[in-house]
């Protein structure tokens, strides 16, 4: 059972987590136990309605990798474990992080090992995370292993802020031009064209589809919007199931503009997690996987997955791999070959890790350049075919008045 407790601590100061216990006398002893004085303590399922939102809020990857780093620097102190954790939860700010390190904390009190504990929340702790301590655990070089999942989650954290900042411009400018556009559509089109249907006569085409256009976007402004919305919630529904996952990635791999940015990213975390699962002491099945699993575009997936059940009926790495050269270039796979007959696929693959994440920032700075000017193809597009249906009309018009 979940336990909520308020206690004072050694050093005086109030912490509020969760612990878990058979019953609320053993969370009691636990607590004293732990030197801490209880304030309160009651079923974790007793919570107010502000205290149970605590479950809808997020834990970064940046509050990840500070416990990482923390907890490989404790234990290089010679700091135990279950101590290291402890500090941890007392110094972690975010409630909802706090009360799973509790939980982690609890169970290795209990016996249990660290990666086993932090299995219980895949939904946090990703494949990559508590297979490379469990590694470090039964080699004994944890802290070792720590250091390189920090690693791994920088480059991670890294190319995920690079990303989102090339893609706030453009989002920012779609965003807009459909606001512009629904608002002009709704409240601006339908006056301007009134005057042309009081003169009458014959209008060009590209007018009466305006007028058409515009007429039905005021006499159903509601409904459409609301179709509007219906449409987007049913499209990130469907995204969120694999047929959709796997259809947008599919998509995406073939649409000309950012394609070569996703396979980019892919390789570069390809190499660089399989590298960084290798170094740490893991199987080369497991490490595929494992890998197959932390990315992101499910055609990759699969492919990554298949190599691993290939090479665990003793085919080279590179024969599955070579099977796409749309996912996998030639030269990655020769580079990978060269590394498996030398001896030395770790520093290949970290190679390999480098070069994409150079071509990756090298594409994301010039993003921009790239998108600007497709999105000014787009609205000067629209902007002319507006003013060619609405100035030709008036032009009629003074020819008409003349």
């Amino acid at each position: 059972m979940d336990f909520v407790y308020s206690a004072i601590n050694k050093a005086g100061q109030k912490e509020t987590a969760t612990i878990q216990a058979p019953n609320v006398i053993a969370a009691g002893h636990m607590l004293k136990e732990q030197g801490l004085t209880v304030t309160r303590l009651q079923e974790s399922g007793k919570k107010s309605f502000f205290k149970s939102l605590e479950n809808f809020s997020t834990i970064s990857l940046d509050e990840k990798i500070n416990f990482v780093e923390n907890l490989s620097v404790m234990l290089k102190a010679g700091i135990s474990i279950s101590r290291g954790l402890q500090i941890q939860v007392r110094q972690t700010k975010n409630t909802k992080f706090r009360n799973i390190l509790t939980d982690v904390y609890n169970q290795v009190q209990q016996g249990k090992g660290l990666s086993e504990a932090l299995e219980k929340y895949p939904g946090i702790f990703s494949n990559i995370f508590y297979s490379m301590i469990k590694v470090g655990e039964v080699s004994g070089n944890l802290d070792k292993s720590l250091e390189y999942l920090s690693i791994q989650l920088h480059r991670e954290a890294d190319l995920k802020s690079k990303t989102k900042g090339a893609m706030i411009y453009p989002s920012v400018i779609v965003a807009a031009m459909l606001i512009v556009g629904v608002l002009m559509s709704i409240f601006v089109l339908p006056k301007l064209t009134s005057v042309f249907k009081e003169f009458g006569g014959t209008l060009p085409l590209t007018t009466r589809i305006v007028i058409a256009f515009a007429d039905f976007m005021s006499a159903h402004a509601v409904m459409v919007l609301l179709a509007l919305a219906a449409a987007v919630a049913a499209a990130v529904s469907f995204y969120k199931t694999r047929e959709g996952q796997k259809l947008f990635d599919n998509f995406i791999l073939r649409f000309m503009v950012v394609n070569a940015i996703v396979k980019k990213i892919n390789l570069a975390r390809f190499a660089r997690i399989l590298s960084s699962l290798l170094k740490s002491g893991i199987p080369i099945v497991q490490a595929l996987e494992v890998a197959s699993n932390s990315l992101d575009n499910i055609p990759y997936q699969e492919l990554v997955r298949q190599a691993a059940a290939d090479v665990k009926l003793g085919k080279p790495l590179t024969e599955t791999l070579g099977k796409n050269e749309n996912l996998f270039p030639v030269l990655v796979v020769q580079m990978i070959q060269v590394g498996e007959e030398s001896g030395t696929v770790q520093e290949i693959l970290e190679q390999l890790a480098v070069h994409y994440e150079e071509e990756v920032d090298s594409t994301l700075r010039n993003l921009s350049s790239v998108i600007e000017p497709l999105l000014l193809l787009f609205i000067g597009g629209v902007v002319g075919v507006l003013a060619m249906a609405l100035i030709a009309p008036i032009y009629n018009i003074s020819q008409t008045i003349q």
